[in-house]
């Protein structure tokens, strides 16, 4: 089976490939790049299932089981701010630092650190590709007021997880991986494919 996650973000595709292949031995996971497509896609949409539909639905129409996923920091305090906004939270894209530290300025004056991650995966098929499958997964945590942890990436040593006592960035793959709200996601999405391979 093969299959394209429509991302260029090397980690976020070698997270997801190690969460798919665990479940799917023989399953083949692509990027946009590997299989010739370039070029920006606009994530105009206003949920995170929106822009997951967006992304799996470009490689659908290349021929692929296309994979999107969206995934976003919702923060209470903040309104359920940087939320779909959360790569480009400061301006920029994918700018981990700049977004942090927006982040930290927005909450200086606020009591209520409470978060969620948010990861919602969109499976679109090429012969219906009017209809996603939606995965969600979502993780508790809280914001804290310095950086913890080398490991991650985007909010990760921001992002505290009380059961752990530890934030994402100080977490293993593996902690990561059995908690994380994308991890979720991938075990919805990975139970629905193996639903389908056994026809």
């Amino acid at each position: 089976m093969k299959i394209v996650l429509a991302s260029r973000n090397a980690k976020k595709i070698k997270e997801l490939r190690e969460l798919l292949c665990e479940s799917i031995p023989d399953i083949e996971i692509l990027s946009l790049d590997d299989v010739g497509i370039y070029g920006e896609i606009e994530e105009n949409g206003e949920t995170f299932e929106e822009n997951a539909y967006i992304k799996a639905s470009v490689a659908a129409e290349s021929g692929y089981i296309g994979i999107g996923d969206d995934s976003g920091l919702v923060v209470n305090a903040l309104g359920g701010a940087p939320g779909v906004y959360s790569a480009r939270y400061a301006g920029g894209h994918g700018d981990d630092e700049a977004n942090n530290a927006f982040l930290l300025k927005n909450l200086k004056d606020k009591t209520d650190r409470s978060a969620k991650f948010v990861s919602v995966v969109a499976c679109v098929f090429p012969e219906d590709r009017e209809k996603g499958n939606f995965f969600r997964g979502e993780t508790e945590g809280e914001i804290l007021k310095e950086y913890r942890g080398e490991g991650g990436f985007g909010y990760d040593p921001l992002f505290y997880y009380a059961p752990m006592n530890k934030t994402y960035a100080e977490m293993t793959a593996e902690e990561k991986n059995s908690i994380s709200h994308r991890g979720k996601a991938m075990r919805l999405l990975s139970e629905f494919l193996c639903k389908k391979v056994k026809g």
